[in-house]
């Protein structure tokens, strides 16, 4: 069983910047990816960036250029890092661990609101 915990999100300006952290506790030796969703309101969730076992890195294309994943296994944590926010980015951003046995855990979500 995996716990995680989201921490960073908050309310910013378009433009500006935030970094979200997911703190995982338990057993992680079966995560084959870390990643982030986001879910805005009336809205799916969407993968937004992914970071893989062998260090390789996703990003939706709305994304692309301004945001950075990134992890730290010796903290068990892994890091969303945002740029040049726009309002459309407001949403709940979730972490998503996924085992190599299919299996996916999810962070409470933390809420993002960027203001125009």
């Amino acid at each position: 069983q995996v716990h995680l915990v989201e921490s960073g999100g908050g309310l910013v300006q378009a433009g500006g910047s935030l970094r979200l952290s997911c703190a995982a506790s338990g057993n992680t030796i079966d995560i084959s990816t870390r990643a982030w969703y986001r879910q805005a309101p009336g809205e799916q969730r969407d993968l937004v960036a992914a970071l893989l076992s062998d260090g390789s890195t996703y990003y939706a294309n709305s994304v692309k250029g301004r945001f950075t994943i990134s992890g730290d296994n010796a903290k068990n944590t892994v890091y969303l890092g945002m740029n040049s926010l726009k309002p459309e980015g407001t949403a709940v951003y979730y972490c998503n661990f996924h085992t190599y046995y299919s299996v996916d855990y999810w962070g409470e979500g933390t809420l993002i609101t960027v203001s125009s």
